[in-house]
């Protein structure tokens, strides 16, 4: 595995991760130019602020030389960890997770667009409410609606029905899905505290909490890692639900990319229930 690192203040600050497997360089591009902008925004608050930026590239990375030029010129540091091959999604995350000094680590798609003050709002959030260790944002989609990815603990059945199900079929489990999706308490205006599991596509940190939890277990390669890492954060600090942090996702589920994802899925939902209880109903 090699390493290439600038350093930086290890006070003030925040380290971003983004693991990318033969990502869409355009969709890359855009994330890191969204990430960029919401910097801009946050340095106007908070003028010390730094910022590091990992890409994690287990395999088939874009150029991205541009992208992390733009970043340079704000001011930002950027780390490219590459040699290690394809090693999943958590165990990617950790190798920059490993190396994070600032006080708050950002868990990034790349299929994310930051909202230009999405970082100020959480940083401000943070500083008022020292007991949380763990933010989500509102997620929302390309039509601008919520995607509902809190979650209650899952049972196998909405697992199956959630992932695997024609719509057609699905609507008529509509409650059941919606009470796993916590659609009676997310919304756009109103803080949510503690939501059992939060999703992977971006989990804002304070890093000696992420630390003490040794980042994500390795042991998944792909589906369930932020699942089990949201269940253990609860055991050492709060989780909060931050709507006026807001992103865009352009992510799609594991019954859409094929027998390979859906294997994978199957694998780390045994792995998960087999480590925190099954629930079949």
């Amino acid at each position: 595995m090699n390493t290439t690192r600038e350093s930086g203040n290890e006070n003030e600050g925040l380290s971003v991760s983004l693991v990318v497997y033969r990502t869409d360089p355009q969709q890359l591009a855009q994330t890191l130019r969204s990430l960029a902008a919401a910097y801009d925004e946050l340095k106007e608050a908070h003028p010390a602020f730094k910022l590091h930026v990992s890409l994690v590239d287990n395999g088939g990375s874009p150029d991205t030389t541009a992208s992390v030029d733009d970043l340079r010129a704000r001011g930002a540091t950027c780390s490219i960890i590459a040699g290690h091959g394809n090693v999943g999604y958590g165990r990617g995350h950790n190798l920059a997770i490993e190396g994070a000094t600032y006080y708050y680590h950002l868990v990034l798609n790349p299929d994310i667009d930051l909202d230009r003050n999405a970082l100020v709002r959480a940083v401000d959030f943070f500083e008022s409410h020292p007991d949380v260790g763990l933010l989500t944002p509102r997620i929302g989609d390309e039509d601008g609606s919520i995607q509902y990815l809190c979650r209650r603990y899952p049972t196998l059945l909405d697992l199956f029905v959630r992932g695997f199900l024609p719509a057609r079929v699905r609507r008529f489990f509509t409650r059941r899905l919606a009470r796993y999706e916590m659609r009676d308490v997310i919304n756009d205006r109103d803080i949510v505290w503690d939501p059992p599991i939060v999703s992977g596509c971006f989990m804002l940190y304070r890093t000696n909490v992420l630390k003490q939890l040794a980042g994500f277990d390795p042991r998944y390669f792909l589906y369930f890692e932020d699942y089990d890492l949201s269940l253990r954060t609860h055991e050492v600090a709060r989780i909060a639900y931050l709507p006026a942090m807001r992103v865009l996702h352009h992510g799609g589920g594991a019954a859409r990319k094929g027998s390979a994802h859906i294997r994978m899925f199957v694998a780390s939902a045994f792995r998960f229930f087999n480590r925190f209880g099954w629930k079949w109903l």
